[in-house]
């Protein structure tokens, strides 16, 4: 989709857009295609992001995200940064230095969880599991009777890297039963997989503007419970960009952030939160995410591929896919690129025998039928 305005310097528009134009249907892990209507708002000229308007928008967007996550408990924050910067700010506002966190596992960005906490200075306790294989209620019960003195434990939602979806509700309750803090990584869930933070307990949970909810990057948002303002506020060296309370004064005094935000991001992602409650509202919403990864399931079953999630946890919003003995990953990805279809390689352990199927954002059902025409083509020609 080409936006036309009118242009004095149309030459150097042009040269920019030639490398970056449109030639591919996206099935990535993100960034994903955006919505129509999320470009076009994004492309209005800017203005203050201390003006009435811009304040408006604000606390329209933290209200909306707030029945979207059903945290009315809950702070909404927007954070002008992926979402990776609250794994930072979770640590930082909470765990003291040389302080515990155990960290649950599943692939790729369970690791990066704990690369952060080493990161600032804090000891990373490691439950992992093979890839492919969610964490279970009685594996996190008996990590956390080992581990007594950890303050907090994080959990990747929804893991990009293999397609599983823990079952947040469940690992949230023995959290619960220890008394410890829980952090939860949604980058690629929250948007495409059901999210209850008042009900679940949750004390932090975040994500990106740039998967499921099909916004361009730049704009990280979350809920935070009281508890975890509490203890921020007593927390020594938490930071500035990521001070938790100072945001939270902000969304009350000034209706707005620190620093500036991403207007446009904004902008998309209030967009998108209006589409939903045209759509028939969230439950309408995560039907079609759910309706997308079961037709992409369904469609490379039928192929013979395997799918790498475990069964009864497979991820709504993106599908790591198993390659036959003697093909690469890589090679589906190579070759569906050639035909116009972008999807996503593999990542991590698992890089060479998968490639994945993301499904966020904006598509067809059309698009997902065209898409796995191609790919039994493909896998029909990379057989031999």
């Amino acid at each position: 989709m080409e936006l036309r305005f009118e242009m004095e310097y149309e030459e150097a528009y042009r040269e920019l857009y030639e490398l970056v134009k449109p030639k591919y249907k996206l099935f990535t892990a993100g960034p994903v295609a955006c919505f129509p209507e999320v470009l076009a708002i994004m492309s209005v000229q800017m203005f203050s992001h201390r003006s009435a308007e811009a304040k408006a928008v604000h606390v329209d967007t933290l209200e909306r995200l707030r029945k979207f996550l059903e945290a009315e408990k809950g702070e909404i924050i927007l954070f002008p940064s992926s979402g990776t910067g609250f794994m930072e700010a979770a640590v930082r506002n909470t765990v003291p230095h040389g302080g515990k966190v155990l960290v649950t596992v599943i692939g790729a960005f369970g690791k990066r969880f704990a690369d952060v906490v080493e990161a600032n200075g804090r000891r990373a306790i490691i439950l992992e599991k093979e890839p492919g294989k969610a964490i279970k209620p009685e594996e996190l019960d008996e990590a956390l009777r080992k581990n007594p003195d950890v303050v907090a434990v994080t959990i990747t939602y929804n893991e990009t890297s293999t397609g599983v979806l823990n079952p947040l509700p469940e690992l949230a309750k023995v959290v619960h039963e220890h008394d410890k803090l829980l952090f939860v990584d949604a980058v690629s869930a929250m948007g495409g997989a059901d999210i209850k933070f008042d009900e679940w307990g949750l004390d932090m949970i975040f994500a990106s503007s740039q998967k499921a909810f099909g916004v361009p990057p730049g704009l990280a948002v979350a809920a935070v419970s009281e508890r975890v303002f509490e203890i921020a506020e007593k927390m020594p060296e938490r930071g500035w960009y990521f001070d938790l309370p100072l945001y939270k004064k902000f969304n009350e005094k000034k209706k707005g952030t620190p620093s500036t935000p991403p207007l446009p991001q904004v902008f998309g992602l209030n967009v998108v939160l209006r589409i939903v409650e045209k759509m028939g509202g969230k439950e309408a919403w995560l039907d079609m995410y759910r309706k997308r990864s079961e037709m992409i399931r369904e469609g490379v079953k039928e192929m013979g591929l395997g799918i790498l999630a475990e069964p009864g946890y497979e991820s709504p919003t993106i599908t790591a896919v198993v390659v036959p003995e003697g093909m690469k990953g890589v090679d589906v990805y190579n070759a569906m690129r050639e035909r116009g279809f972008e999807l996503a390689k593999g990542y991590g352990s698992v890089a060479e025998r998968t490639f994945r199927i993301g499904n966020m954002g904006y598509m067809t059902f059309e698009d997902i039928e065209e898409m796995l025409a191609n790919l039994r083509e493909v896998i029909e020609k990379l057989k031999g």
